[in-house]
């Protein structure tokens, strides 16, 4: 996590059916816990302890839980104490979307207008109307691991998705737009960032804002070059490091560059990108010594559904459209009036009715369902983008998600907390203490969120006994392979035997999965440390030799 920001909010307008709130509420019966056999009593408990007297990471709070692949506990350590999950969340929202949602859920961006076919006119506004979809307008799916990703492999153009729609209004013979272009992300509710979120992840591509009509991840490529050579009689004019923004031809952002080069291999400060509330301008300001690499960062996007109806009119002006409006946003306020207290308690209502009698989001309807739909693009399968979201840790993916969920209890709401009442229904109906975890977001950018390692280990036993574990498990991080655990475990014996999800945030680390034990027999594991040492990888270190012994002993 780095750098600085500010956020920028807006409001809207839609409505929707809900299900309905007067099922009686099931209070769940108390989880009784088996025992963690816990101590030095064993040769993996022996060894844990003795790795964890290391002065480096001795400080740290650290929690373990290890079961059989069916659950039995195998080894403890205050297992049952709650720790901040970082993206281990993620094991969390992902498993309640392949279980309520289904591995084959598709979602949907259309276009909405009133065409007179004799003329080529849209009569009025050209809505653009996002569905949900994680990675319209993006390339990243299918996942490709590292080690079989083509070095020659052409990529689609920027915006690809978005060009489509365009190219399909040119097919049914559009020649003119009376009205806007709007960007409408109605579908959910406009609530861009968690609670908990830290204001200075927001400026960055991994804190970039929630919308129901996202494009290209909701960020811009930003880089910054320095200088080859500098003479030491130059002054900062003269230093000047080169920053470019990639915005795909959107004027969204204008950059105010103050990035110097500095002496060759001298130490500097680095870059930092500022961005101050409601505006579209960005300071980017530091310094990088003349043979540094170029720095290349990720820039959120503030409102998406805005830049994506620019981008819209921008491509339709391109193609010989006319378009009379601008180009807008258009959002909605959220009208989930519970609060997130009501998290902290058993669901009820909606959510035991998702259980007891199906789903009430798959048939919501657009605001716009009453218009024309002149243009479509069909999102890849729930299952694909889960695959991406838990390999690369991609944490606005797994937001989505949760605002499916959300929408999921009641049309029209799709709402952080609607989505977290959701998840915590799903766990407990899973078995899982309702003590044991609380989850403010979908993606554990948010310092609220709470898990003990047994709740996540229990998790893990439940999602092997279900008919898309085999599909779900895809998506975790494999030892020395793919996605955040590319560069760990890259040596025999844990070489393709870990199985498992990473999260980072601050000075919490967690790793929760699946791996191959010596006997050949799987287990579970759930490590987690809080308040480790800042800016060190000691306790990353730790974790590890955990991990190793863990398999050693099994």
């Amino acid at each position: 996590m780095r750098a600085s920001c500010s956020l920028v909010f807006a409001l809207g307008l839609v409505t929707g059916l809900t299900a309905s709130a007067q099922t009686p509420s099931i209070v769940p019966p108390p989880v009784v816990h088996p025992a963690f056999p816990t101590g030095s009593g064993t040769p993996l408990g022996a060894t844990i302890e003795a790795l964890l007297a290391d002065p480096a990471v001795s400080r740290a709070h650290w929690g373990i839980a290890v079961t059989t692949l069916d659950g039995v506990p195998l080894y403890g350590l205050d297992e049952g104490k709650l720790f901040r999950p970082a993206s281990n969340n993620k094991l969390f929202t992902t498993t309640a979307a392949m279980a309520l949602l289904g591995p084959n859920r598709t979602f949907e961006t259309r276009l909405y207008g009133k065409l007179d076919e004799a003329t080529g006119v849209v009569n009025g506004d050209l809505v653009l109307a996002g569905g949900g979809d994680a990675n319209f307008g993006a390339d990243n799916l299918p996942y490709v691991p590292p080690a079989q990703r083509a070095k020659d492999k052409v990529k689609p153009p920027a915006l690809h998705d978005l060009e489509v729609l365009a190219d399909q209004l040119v097919a049914k013979g559009v020649k003119r737009v009376t009205g806007r272009i709007i960007g409408d992300d109605t579908l959910f509710p406009w609530e861009p960032y968690a609670e908990g979120w830290e204001a200075d992840d927001l400026v960055w591509g991994y804190g970039a804002p929630v919308s129901a009509l996202t494009i290209s991840d909701n960020e811009l490529r930003l880089t910054i070059t320095p200088r080859k050579a500098i003479k030491p009689a130059e002054g900062p004019a003269d230093r000047a490091a080169i920053v470019e923004l990639e915005q795909n031809g959107v004027p969204y952002y204008s950059v105010q560059s103050e990035v110097t080069t500095g002496e060759a291999h001298a130490p500097s400060p680095g870059v930092q990108v500022e961005h101050a509330p409601g505006s579209r301008v960005l300071r980017v300001y530091g310094e990088l010594a003349a043979d540094a690499r170029p720095d290349v960062e990720y820039i959120a996007i503030d409102d998406p559904a805005v830049y994506a109806a620019m981008a819209l009119r921008s491509m339709l002006l391109e193609r010989g459209i006319t378009v009379t409006g601008e180009a807008r946003g258009q959002h909605r306020p959220v009208v989930d009036g519970r609060g997130f207290s009501s998290v902290l308690h058993a669901p009820g209502g909606q959510e035991e009715a998702t259980f007891n009698a199906g789903s009430t989001g798959d048939s919501c309807e657009s605001l716009w369902s009453q218009e024309e739909v002149l243009a479509s693009h069909t999102s890849a399968t729930l299952a694909e983008d889960v695959i991406f979201t838990d390999k690369v840790s991609q944490n606005l993916h797994a937001e989505l998600l949760l605002h499916h969920l959300g929408q999921h209890v009641s049309c029209g709401q799709g709402s952080t907390v609607g989505g977290a009442r959701m998840v915590r229904a799903f766990l407990l109906h899973a078995g899982l203490d309702g003590d044991d975890f609380v989850f403010y977001d979908g993606s554990g950018l948010s310092t609220h969120d709470l898990v003990a390692p047994r709740a996540t280990a229990q998790l893990l036993a439940y999602a092997a006994k279900q008919p898309w574990f085999s599909r779900w498990k895809t998506a975790l991080p494999v030892g020395g392979e793919d996605g955040s655990l590319a560069a760990r475990f890259a040596d025999t014996p844990l070489k393709d035997h870990v199985f498992a999800k990473t999260g980072t945030l601050g000075e919490s680390r967690a790793l929760s999965g699946y791996l191959d034990g010596a006997s050949g027999r799987q287990v579970i594991f759930s490590i987690v440390v809080d308040d480790h040492s800042p800016q060190s990888s000691a306790d990353r270190v730790a974790m590890d030799k955990i991990v190793a012994a863990i398999a050693a002993a099994e």
